[in-house]
């Protein structure tokens, strides 16, 4: 569990302190089984419910041997249950037809309920960058907000029970900056990690041009480009028509061209060295930039 003196208040310290057992015993609570109309979504949740593959080994799931873990929820001042952990699982259930869902009912202060519903999410293996992004944003703000009365929180602290840096968390945290449209982006692989951090420090303005002319042009922002964006927006010079004469600017492509020693062999006897056999090829090869080789050669 984390160092975090705030986050003990949640006191969820093993697998069946956060989601019980189906068996109740002396002393416990009960699972409790809750109409579906009657289970709301947590309010900013980041998680995206999806109709993926997942999702259908979930429907298959539910339909064959019903809620196997119970969701949590906690009662809403104005009538229902707001879902906690579960969102998924009451997807599915609505899918195949249910009406109700095996929960636990637990009243917890929003700052809890904001951490534990990103702990039961971080980790997930199919999780999104933008989820993440989102999820850490999240949780940093309600373990901030618990732990500013008690000296305050780290970033390591933030990643451990996660099992990432802290550095790649501030990442991720920087990342939930982004406008929606280009968080989708990033989810779909068009924008990488570290440029998407970079774009996360523009402002929103100039976030907006670098997402028409990435629809625009189609263009795959290097690391080189998104650095130069960020550098050029700090200084108050970035603009519309220099993102797009940025990112539609023709990348150098770094060819190699490697020869085999048996075909060169073949027309050179062994007296002659590489340096020699380059000065004899380069100019009929290359001749007509024959000053400026425009690709790297390996002799193996």
């Amino acid at each position: 569990m984390s160092k975090i003196g705030s986050a003990a208040k949640v006191k969820l310290n093993s697998f069946d302190d956060l989601f019980g057992t189906d068996q109740p015993q002396a002393g416990t609570e009960q699972v409790q089984e809750i109409a579906l109309s009657e289970l709301h979504e947590f309010k900013g949740h980041p998680f995206k419910v999806l109709d993926d593959e997942k999702m259908q080994e979930t429907i298959e799931s539910v339909r064959e041997h019903g809620v196997l873990m119970p969701g949590i929820a906690r009662p809403r001042a104005e009538g229902g249950y707001e879902i906690i952990a579960g969102h998924r699982r009451r997807h599915a259930c609505e899918l195949v037809g249910l009406e109700t869902m095996p929960m636990f009912i637990r009243d917890y202060t929003d700052d809890e309920a904001t951490i534990i519903m990103m702990d039961s999410n971080i980790q997930r293996e199919d999780i999104l960058p933008s989820e993440k992004a989102k999820a850490y944003r999240m949780k940093y703000d309600a373990m901030k907000h618990q732990g500013s009365r008690t000296g305050g929180l780290t970033l390591e602290e933030l990643g451990e029970n996660a099992g990432e840096s802290a550095k790649t968390v501030q990442r991720y945290i920087w990342i939930s900056r982004l406008s929606e449209p280009l968080l989708d982006m990033v989810d779909l692989g068009k924008i990488g990690i570290m440029q998407a951090v970079d774009i996360s420090f523009l402002s929103e303005d100039a976030q907006q041009w670098v997402l028409v002319a990435i629809q625009d042009t189609n263009a795959a922002i290097t690391k080189q480009q998104s650095a130069l964006l960020k550098e050029s927006d700090k200084k108050g010079e970035l603009t519309f028509p220099m993102v797009r004469l940025l990112l539609e600017k023709e990348k150098p492509v770094d060819r190699k061209v490697i020869i085999k020693n048996d075909c060169i062999n073949s027309y050179f006897p062994d007296i002659y060295s590489t340096e020699d056999i380059e000065k004899i090829i380069f100019p009929f090869v290359f001749w007509p930039c024959y000053n400026k080789p425009p690709a790297r050669v390996f002799w193996i």
